[in-house]
């Protein structure tokens, strides 16, 4: 386990308040727990000021989440100190990039695409760009296994990455037009990329000479339904009544 530190009093912010919105939000979460347990809130709420703050909780921050939920410090702090989804540091304004490093993206090139965040960004992770628009940190698995290698930044994923694309998707935040999410090679979510390669005859749209669907498997707007069978609801047959334990008469 790392350890994980809050930033230097120097990069600290004197003081935190929540805005209105988050405010009201925060106690609707609150309002979620039987009295005398607010403090399940937390993590939400923590998420919720990160979201506010720059992308990162301050010290101040953190002992504001404690007063609203009438908490120790110490508490609150253990939290965000020991979960990594909290930054404990300012990260970039632009994008803060979280690298998969993981074995299955590992296999794919993700060192490709850390290569790349240590020439854009800086040599080292959980350091700001020069321009500080930029940061960027190798994480563990964020579940996008077959499509790797990958990257999470802000809340969406950016699949199916190499050196060069990677860059583009780095260009999009810093002109302010950041690519679509998703795979960034043309795959359909996480199809074959280059068509279906078994149920060619029936199992989905139809293909081309080539093997290549003519139209995609399945689209946004058609998501699978569950058939009637899944509210077909099957009870066991009832056992017949066990014989008298206490007989001493064989039956």
């Amino acid at each position: 386990m790392s350890v994980r530190r809050l930033a230097p009093k120097e990069l600290q912010p004197a003081s935190f308040a929540f805005t209105e919105e988050n405010l009201a939000w925060a106690r609707q979460q609150i309002a979620k727990f039987p009295p005398g347990r607010q403090e399940s809130a937390v993590i939400p709420i923590l998420w919720r000021v990160q979201e506010q703050h720059d992308g990162w909780v301050s010290e101040a921050a953190i002992r504001a989440v404690a007063d609203l939920l009438e908490m120790p410090y110490i508490r609150a702090l253990e939290i965000a100190t020991f979960y990594t989804m909290f930054q404990l540091q300012p990260v970039g304004r632009k994008a803060h990039i979280q690298v998969c490093g993981t074995t299955p993206c590992r296999l794919r090139g993700a060192e490709d695409l850390i290569d790349v965040c240590r020439h854009r960004i800086h040599h080292d992770p959980f350091h700001l760009s020069a321009d500080g628009d930029f940061s960027w940190e190798e994480v563990e698995c964020l579940g996008a296994c077959v499509n790797a290698p990958m990257v999470l930044i802000w809340s969406d994923t950016y699949e199916d990455l190499t050196k060069e694309s990677f860059g583009k998707v780095l260009d999009g935040f810093a002109s302010g037009n950041p690519p679509k999410p998703g795979p960034q090679n043309g795959r359909q979510f996480s199809a074959p990329i280059g068509g279906l390669t078994t149920l060619k005859n029936g199992g989905g749209g139809a293909t081309s000479s080539s093997g290549t669907p003519n139209q995609p498997v399945l689209s946004d707007a058609e998501s699978k339904k569950p058939g009637e069978a899944a509210n077909v609801h099957e009870r066991p047959s009832p056992k017949p009544p066990g014989d008298d334990a206490t007989r001493k008469d064989p039956p």
